[in-house]
């Protein structure tokens, strides 16, 4: 286990210097307010497609396929569970319950945890990461529109047909389907948008928390009921879950570091867009993403030694 943790803690660490240098350049105005808007557009609309897009430039096989079938059923098994956990910890209509919630069941399993299913898993590992974002991406337009607004009615079909997150999957999940491979002129730009999906998303978290007031997040002991939830409480029973299933190894580990991932940035996003406590979900998103700087190799390397 020793090992598994100093491998995952070297890229966590990697990922957590982009961090810091996001940090600074909010301290020192680099990154403002509105280039920050600028860039999290340009990564949720262009460099995450491409990232599923060039995860699933694979040959197709059956044994991939049915390792795509049983991820989706992982991640929105996972997913389903922590809402039915928060749903009965975090009761209420009221907008702190509302934050604690969401912040609760969306992990930044995307930005956080792409980099770290590569680098510990490898091509494979990216692929069945793809799939787990795509569930994500699903739950977080349509229960987390509820869960936010409080208001059935903010579900759209059309909101989920035009999320970047869903055609980029979709384009990706027929590309590897018909087992096309993209041509030189258009398959190196997208490795060269795919490999943006690292440093432009740490700096960014780096950015946000450079602007939380992290002294009142850190005296806040909601946030760290969320946080134990998050970080520590559903990624380690996923992976004791997933291990009495006997998922893959592989399978196992890459559902289990998304779901270790720290809250993810879109809790604030949608604080702001519902009025909602605001404060409260800078708070978490701050905490989780410092602590998950030691919980994350912890966790994952767990669930390596399990499943091996």
């Amino acid at each position: 286990m020793l090992e598994n943790f100093i491998v995952v803690a070297q890229q966590v660490l990697v990922l957590f210097i982009l961090i810091s240098l996001g940090f600074v350049c909010g301290k020192k105005k680099i990154i403002t307010d509105v280039s920050a808007k600028h860039i999290n557009n340009l990564v949720l609309y262009f460099v995450t497609p491409c990232v599923m897009v060039s995860a699933f430039q694979r040959d197709f096989t059956p044994e991939l396929l049915g390792g795509l079938g049983i991820m989706t059923i992982c991640a929105t098994a996972v997913m389903a569970a922590t809402i039915l956990l928060v749903s009965l910890i975090f009761k209420g209509k009221d907008s702190k319950k509302r934050v604690l919630r969401f912040a609760t069941v969306f992990s930044n399993c995307a930005f956080m945890s792409f980099p770290l299913q590569e680098a510990v898993l490898g091509d494979d590992g990216l692929f069945y990461g793809a799939v787990f974002v795509a569930v994500f991406n699903i739950l977080v337009w349509t229960y987390g529109l509820v869960c936010m607004s409080g208001d059935i009615k903010e579900i759209s079909a059309k909101k989920l047909i035009t999320n970047p997150g869903i055609i980029g999957v979709v384009i990706a999940i027929i590309i590897f389907a018909l087992n096309i491979k993209l041509p030189y002129m258009v398959g190196q730009p997208v490795e060269y948008m795919a490999a943006l999906n690292t440093p432009l998303p740490m700096m960014i978290i780096g950015y946000y928390l450079s602007e939380a007031d992290l002294k009142k997040a850190f005296s806040n002991v909601s946030v760290y009921v969320a946080m134990g939830l998050r970080l520590v409480l559903v990624p380690v029973i996923t992976a004791i879950v997933l291990y009495l299933c006997k998922v893959e190894t592989i399978l196992a580990v890459a559902c289990v570091i998304a779901s270790a991932a720290p809250t993810a940035a879109t809790t604030t996003m949608f604080a702001v867009k519902y009025n909602k406590d605001t404060e409260l979900s800078v708070s978490i998103v701050a905490v989780t993403t410092v602590f998950s700087i030691i919980t994350m190799p912890l966790v994952i390397a767990f669930a390596q030694t399990l499943t091996a």
